[in-house]
């Protein structure tokens, strides 16, 4: 099957489903090769549009047309090829996974309960409300309420909630919550950056050994008492925020491309009033979200909603002026 093929199939195996799915495949729609040279800054705007109408009277592929026109070379194509290669596969796998649960026969609540304000240590009304949220790395986003194909995320939040009521759970959330104390109060960033290091400290461990499935969204308690990988980092660090009474309209666990590993990643979104900063497993301190090289957003997600993540539509445009 080609790759035109594949997405005229997933696009029609899911034409009845509204939000979700057509968000995801606009983005597929943006990684095509003209645009990521343009992008990349590798050609202007008039030469792939002269570009493509070589190719339409000669019928050859783009690339083609561009080498033997010397506009580009050929490690240039190579290179933008693959990159294109790799945002197609990570937006087919997003595309895949979504489809796939939301025709799950399991029905997973949009309406998520707040179970880590039950843990709360301090109902804090100082922050104020966000009122601007900057493009995560720079990308755009779209907002959906819809978090039923997400049943990861969701199925998490129901384990979670009966944790809480178990005996065996009281000694780990006792411990829990005593080291959370010390930050209670604190600005928001310094508690951010607390919470980072205190949670950066439990064992990695990977979902293949600790759970024997491939990707396991664990519970903070499950994460404390066994370790994890990089979404229960994530998530315990929204938890214990959330506990100490930041607000759920400034957080959020993103699913990122860990561009320098060429793999998925996930980490933690807080916006301050002095700017979003990322709480990552895989750095001590915080990393400014604004200057954040490393990570492409795919998307994000708390318990009230989800973002879709794509690159800027404009971008194309400002590199014509």
């Amino acid at each position: 099957m080609t790759w035109d093929e594949g997405k005229t199939a997933r696009e029609n195996a899911i034409n009845n489903n509204k939000g979700v799915f057509s968000r995801i495949i606009s983005a597929l729609h943006r990684n095509r090769l003209g645009e990521l040279l343009v992008i990349r800054g590798v050609i202007s705007p008039e030469q792939l549009k002269e570009a493509l109408g070589l190719q339409r009277s000669l019928n050859m592929p783009l690339g083609q047309v561009l080498v033997e026109q010397r506009v580009v070379s050929r490690s240039q194509l190579r290179y933008t090829l693959g990159r294109q290669f790799m945002l197609r596969c990570t937006a087919t796998a997003i595309l895949g996974f979504v489809t796939l649960v939301g025709f799950a026969q399991k029905k997973a609540r949009a309406d998520l309960p707040d179970t880590p304000a039950k843990i709360a240590l301090s109902v804090s009304d100082h922050f104020t409300q966000v009122s601007y949220y900057p493009g995560l790395f720079g990308s755009e986003e779209e907002r959906s309420t819809n978090l039923k194909p997400f049943t990861k995320w969701t199925g998490m939040f129901d384990r979670f909630e009966r944790d809480l009521q178990r005996s065996s759970s009281k000694a780990t959330l006792a411990n829990w919550v005593n080291k959370l104390e010390k930050f209670k109060g604190l600005p928001l960033k310094s508690m951010a950056d607390k919470v980072n290091r205190m949670v950066n400290e439990v064992r990695y461990i990977n979902d293949s050994k600790n759970w024997g499935q491939s990707d396991y969204w664990a519970t903070p308690v499950q994460f404390l008492e066994r370790g994890g990988d990089c979404e229960d980092f994530a998530i315990t660090k929204y938890t214990a925020l959330r506990a100490l009474g930041v607000p759920e309209e400034r957080l959020r666990v993103a699913i990122v491309h860990d561009n320098v590993k060429n793999i998925p990643h996930a980490v933690l979104v807080v916006y301050t009033d002095e700017g979003t900063v990322i709480l990552d497993n895989q750095n001590k301190g915080l990393v400014d979200g604004e200057k954040m090289q490393r990570y492409r957003p795919i998307f994000s997600i708390n318990r009230t909603a989800w973002w879709l993540h794509t690159a800027p539509s404009k971008t194309i445009l400002a590199s014509a002026q």
